[in-house]
């Protein structure tokens, strides 16, 4: 039997029947190790209840009162539950350490109706056998302001969702949404599409010299940037002004005007937090925020690593860049086996949170140092491994000295006109070692890790002086890691919700993905308009951030939830009205030269929850609708009719058959016209991914042809 020191006595006391709750299945299996038979481990699967789908489900007049509902499909999970916990002495509700994992615990106590005097709520960082009966050691109580601070985010974003969601449809399209954050980062997305789309691009030119000097000779570039003195820049605005300095510069003698070397530490970068892990899994993995999340889901939950299964890192829904000090002894030690005592800084690192921070949890860390990512690859999924590698480096970077670098610059003089060179030595590698931080394309800086061997006074040969048209560039366009960065930066949203905002955007069709940049749809670019013409307010960044603030201040007790609420609702519905009343309709379809086969009427192309399709122009007196063929060039081998692109009822693609119903055979993915090199069927299947194919295959069960590409 399984025994634990409570934190009231300062004894052992035998633990009777009691049950755990947990939020996913996978979490479940982990823990249930660790607590032994006396314990059963429950899964809510998250959510078991919501505001209702078809009804607002908030009581506008009488505090803005929600009603829940269970969630479909939830039914059989709380019935397991409430049958668990009948004679059961305590129930431990171990949701997500985080507000919304606290509210999860409370939904589940409300709808499996479990007393208030059995309930305790545990949390823990990190999935361990240490921190998981530590929890269960030391429970507490449901936290009601980390509940209300949880219920007031979803009941204001239901709000705007049900008053803004039905403006949208009436006035633009039907079927079209809105939301609180997500609307602030299409709104920060067309902002930056407008300013590229009224960039005018503008002439300048660079000189550039190939020289040779040194002991021994060697070749280097270097640039153009100043006469007489390094404050007086040169700026060339067009070929005329390039040439009079070429000219000026024909057959000029070089010597080296200075030489300045500067010895700079370089510090580490803090362990990852939420936002900061999916920018470095963007610039480094190329992934999406959503990809990195639920890969870290999975580390976090429990990876099995050398026959036990344990999760891999600590809680990764975090703003908090704290490490718990037995963390810090554990790092120092690994540092100075695996590294030297050289790479060990004098004490350890302790990096300071950001002014917006909650600082709810550690940053994020391994939870077992020692298990170095190499060492425990084989028994890691690809993704599982690159992301675990990357916590890793950058914790253990975070806790090793300071590395050494020396910063070269030299000044030539030829003419009068000055050029630079940079370059930069690495002294002691220190952190870097392990780890460097990702950056944006253009983070990059110029510099040269070999510098020619050149003194003050020096004369250099200028082998080539050439000038080069350049033109003015636009400001870039978001990634999701710079996307994430600037919501952070402005406070807008919470750690948790940069990966689902990003996700939903995409979804709507405001915003796609072009390679790694993400630009605005021009479906996109008109809902931000019309929107900031009728709620500058709402979309204000200012005042989203304020109210993340005061989403904050209501979890520590300083707000009444319901206050709040009734603010912004008694602005918002003047808005509302005010856009109902005064938003101007905006046609969205697209006439084509067809004609309705039941009215004659004329039809058009519409856009609709699943994409494009034909209607008539006679709507509501004649329904009909068709849909768009996109025919693929491809034929049917079983019938020989066309194969076609079509979308499932949830708006999925797929590839059916046109002679569909008598030929049912359809694809989920892409087929082409090219016969299987094996089994001569009439048709290769090709999957892609991120736009790329990577492999193509051979659809029939029978046949097992692949090609990987």
């Amino acid at each position: 039997m399984t025994v634990f020191a409570t934190s009231s006595h300062n004894h052992w006391s035998m633990a009777k029947k009691n049950i755990v709750i947990v939020e996913s299945p996978a979490k479940s299996k982990t823990i249930t190790k660790y607590l032994g038979k006396d314990f059963e481990v429950l899964a809510s699967y998250g959510h078991v209840r919501d505001l209702p789908v078809y009804t607002i489900g908030i009581d506008l007049e009488n505090q803005f009162e929600p009603t829940y509902k269970t969630i479909k499909g939830k039914e059989k999970v709380l019935k397991a539950i409430k049958d668990a916990i009948k004679g059961a002495e305590t129930i431990y509700l171990a949701t997500d350490p985080d507000r919304e994992g606290e509210a999860i615990a409370w939904h589940v106590k409300e709808g499996a109706k479990i007393p208030d005097e059995k309930t305790k709520r545990v949390v823990f960082n990190e999935i361990t056998k240490t921190a998981v009966q530590n929890a269960i050691a030391n429970p507490r109580d449901l936290d009601m302001n980390l509940i209300d601070a949880q219920q007031a985010r979803r009941i204001l974003d239901r709000i705007i969702g049900y008053r803004m969601s039905p403006l949208l449809s009436k006035k633009i399209r039907k079927g079209l949404s809105a939301g609180r954050v997500q609307s602030v980062a299409v709104k920060l997305l067309c902002e930056r599409e407008r300013l590229i789309l009224a960039f005018v691009p503008e002439e300048y030119w660079v000189i550039d010299g190939q020289f040779l000097g040194g002991k021994p000779e060697s070749e280097f570039k270097a640039k153009l940037f100043a006469k007489g003195t390094a404050k007086n820049k040169v700026e060339l605005k067009n070929k005329a002004e390039a040439d009079t300095v070429l000219a000026e510069l024909k057959g000029a003698s070089v010597c080296v005007d200075s030489k300045t070397a500067k010895e700079q530490l370089r510090n580490p970068y803090p362990p990852f937090m939420t936002s900061t892990l999916q920018q470095d899994a963007s610039r480094k993995l190329g992934w999406t925020a959503s990809r990195t999340m639920r890969m870290a889901q999975q580390l976090y939950e429990g990876v099995t690593v050398n026959g036990e299964t344990q999760g891999l890192i600590t809680y990764m829904r975090t703003d908090s860049l704290r490490v718990a000090d037995e963390a810090l002894v554990a790092a120092k030690k690994l540092v100075g086996k695996r590294y030297g005592s050289e790479y060990l800084p004098p004490s350890p690192r302790q990096y300071k949170k950001g002014k917006n921070a909650q600082d709810a949890h550690e940053a994020i860390r391994p939870t077992v140092v020692e298990l170095v990512p190499v060492e425990i690859q084989s028994q890691l999924s690809e993704d599982q491994f690159k992301l675990y590698r990357l916590i890793w480096d950058r914790f253990v970077a975070s806790q090793m000295a300071s590395a050494k670098v020396e910063g070269t610059t030299l000044i030539l003089r030829a003419n009068d006109y000055l050029f630079k060179l940079t370059g930069q030595v690495i002294l002691f590698d220190g952190f870097l070692k392990v780890y460097q931080e990702g950056r944006d394309e253009d983070d990059e800086e110029e510099t040269n890790s070999i510098l020619p061997n050149l003194e003050e006074g020096d004369a250099v040969k200028a082998k080539a002086i050439n000038g080069e048209q350049k033109f003015t560039q636009p400001p870039k366009r978001f990634t999701e890691a710079s996307l994430v960065k600037e919501l952070e930066e402005r406070g807008i949203g919470r750690p948790s919700t940069y990966a689902p905002t990003i996700g939903t955007i995409v979804d709507r069709q405001y915003v796609e993905r072009n390679a790694r940049q993400l630009r605005p749809t021009d479906l996109g670019m008109l809902v931000d308009e019309k929107l900031g013409e009728f709620f500058d307010r709402i979309l204000d960044y200012d005042f989203t951030a304020k109210m993340e603030t005061q989403l904050d201040e209501i979890s520590e007790g300083k707000y009444v939830w319901h206050e709040l609420v009734g603010q912004f609702f008694e602005l918002f519905q003047k808005d509302v009205d005010n856009a109902m009343e005064n938003m101007e309709k905006v046609n969205m379809d697209r006439p084509i030269d067809e004609k309705c086969e039941k009215c004659e009427s004329d039809m058009v192309i519409k856009t609709g929850r699943y994409g494009e399709f034909k209607a008539c122009t006679n709507y509501p007196e004649c329904k009909n609708t068709k849909a768009i063929i996109v025919e693929m060039g491809v034929t049917c081998p079983d019938c020989g009719s066309a194969i076609v692109e079509k979308r499932s009822k949830r708006g999925k693609v797929f590839y059916g058959c046109s002679g569909f119903p008598n030929c049912k055979k359809a694809f989920w993915d892409k087929p082409i016209q090219e016969k299987c090199p094996k089994c001569s069927y009439g048709l290769l299947i090709v999957k892609e991914k991120a736009g790329k194919i990577v492999k193509t295959y051979c659809p029939q069960e029978e046949c097992d042809y692949e090609k990987s590409d």
